[in-house]
């Protein structure tokens, strides 16, 4: 496509500013002008075109399907985006006293009410701006406490199906990284985590369910050994998708998690934000949480930086407000069963999926699966992978799933359908799953060659991950 250069024409734009007879005391000093600026010469009617058809080659859950697994990227609820959007929410500036932001005070304070009884957790923190800064910011307490504990405990304990942000988090708090491997089922194995318990470890950090969309049947035995050795438990929320309203996270032994408000309550995400990753926490680590809190006195609500025990400040203010209140709408709008009912959907649809897809694509763990599953490429014929099917996929309007991800499984596909789509949508996922497949057999270029139909061919997704372009340069 065009850009919006190559439109450019001397003398097309015929716009003016008026003048407004200003007198020599107005006028812009010189030294503030710039001779030159190279903008595009079009008119107006070329601009929105050129513009709204760049918006069409953009793809979205609004656009089609995207089960896109471990990222929860559901519908997002227009009136959430409405509501979101009112000026006596956009307009309030951070820094403003609190007895002028008593409602924006009170969506959160609630906020963190619905999230303990979701988890189960005493306390939550929302200043924390994504998945990760939430990881960071448990990391950052963890460390605080045993500080306080007067114990050294340089050790932190990730299993090898993580999320790659949970051991880059943990080596930002300079701790020491030590795998805990996988059995064959896809549960922790139970030996491998007792033959590196001692007293060095602070916690482990687990994903609950996992990465490959399993729920680890020894959660509790697990939980237990860590507290016998006096370490903590750490939770990964990122699915949390798959359980809210059925179990909750503190129940299956955890000290500590996150929650990615941007996945599991609707809110948009991608592209490197916007995102909110609140902390929780069992009481024996409440006076660790970041401040300002925001806590009630009375009918008032006020923000609260009081707490010498802290770990400080993890954000510029208190956390990105506009994607709680999406979380807080989300969250009253779909109610105590609404809630239940988003897990038992989302859980239901992926089965679906994998028992429907089992047939043609290998499926490394054999067991009912979560919100998401794993699939993998070992059995495509004619050496087509993983990557070609994802490629080929696009071409039939529907993302690709998440590849290569987890790392225990060579060549996986990592479905994950979310609750919002219809049978009419998973049926046609499965439709063109079984195509790729067929054509994969029959005719394996038309694979290998993908994508056919979209504004850019097959990209090389390495070179464009380490070495982004990120302006347009004129030549």
């Amino acid at each position: 496509m065009s850009t919006i250069f190559d439109k450019s024409r001397i003398g097309k734009n015929k716009y003016a500013v008026p003048g407004y007879g200003l007198s020599s005391s107005g006028d812009i000093p010189p030294s503030f002008l710039r001779s030159h600026v190279d903008l595009p010469d079009v008119n107006e009617t070329e601009m929105v075109r050129h513009y709204t058809g760049l918006s069409t080659l953009n793809f979205g859950v609004d656009t089609g399907m995207y089960p896109l697994g471990s990222c929860t990227m559901k519908y997002n609820p227009k009136v959430n985006e409405k509501l979101a959007s009112m000026e006596s929410f956009t307009s309030l500036h951070p820094m403003i006293d609190c007895c002028y932001s008593q409602g924006a005070l009170q969506i959160m304070h609630e906020l963190t009410e619905y999230l303990c009884s979701i988890t189960g957790m005493d306390s939550f923190s929302l200043a924390p701006a994504a998945g990760a800064h939430g990881e960071l910011t448990a990391v950052m307490m963890i460390k605080k406490y045993f500080q306080e504990k007067g114990e050294n405990r340089p050790v932190i304990l990730i299993p090898d199906s993580a999320h790659g942000t949970n051991p880059a988090s943990v080596a930002m708090c300079g701790f020491e990284i030590k795998t805990v491997h996988s059995n064959p089922e896809g549960d922790v194995d139970i030996e491998s985590l007792k033959s590196l318990l001692d007293e060095n470890v602070a916690a482990m950090m687990l994903t609950s369910p996992s990465t490959l969309g399993l729920f680890d049947r020894h959660l509790t035995q697990v939980s237990r050994l860590l507290h016998d050795n006096g370490s903590l438990f750490y939770c990964d929320g990122a699915n949390l998708n798959a359980v809210m309203g059925v179990a909750k996270i503190k129940d299956m032994g955890f000290d500590i998690m996150h929650v990615n408000l941007h996945k599991t309550f609707s809110t948009p995400h991608g592209g490197g934000g916007p995102g909110s990753g609140p902390v929780g926490v069992v009481s024996k680590l409440v006076p660790y949480l970041p401040v300002p809190a925001v806590v009630k006195q009375g009918n008032e609500y006020m923000l609260n930086y009081e707490n010498k025990r802290s770990i400080g400040r993890v954000h510029s203010f208190y956390g990105n407000f506009l994607i709680m209140l999406r979380a807080f709408i989300y969250i009253r709008m779909m109610g105590e069963k609404g809630i239940r009912g988003v897990s038992e959907h989302a859980v239901l649809n992926a089965n679906y999926l994998m028992a429907r897809l089992k047939s043609e694509y290998h499926l490394p763990y054999k067991r009912i699966c979560m919100h998401e599953f794993v699939l993998s490429d070992r059995d495509l014929p004619n050496h087509v992978t993983t990557n070609d099917v994802a490629k080929r996929i696009l071409d039939y309007g529907i993302h690709s799933p998440t590849v290569y991800f987890p790392l225990i499984v060579d060549g996986a596909l990592m479905v994950e359908p979310t609750e919002t789509e219809s049978l009419e949508y998973l049926d046609d996922f499965v439709k063109v799953m079984k195509q790729i497949k067929k054509e994969a057999m029959e005719d394996p270029d038309m694979v290998k060659n993908a994508p056919h139909k979209t504004p850019l061919r097959r990209v090389d997704a390495v070179t464009a991950a380490r070495k982004p372009v990120l302006k347009w340069e004129k030549e």
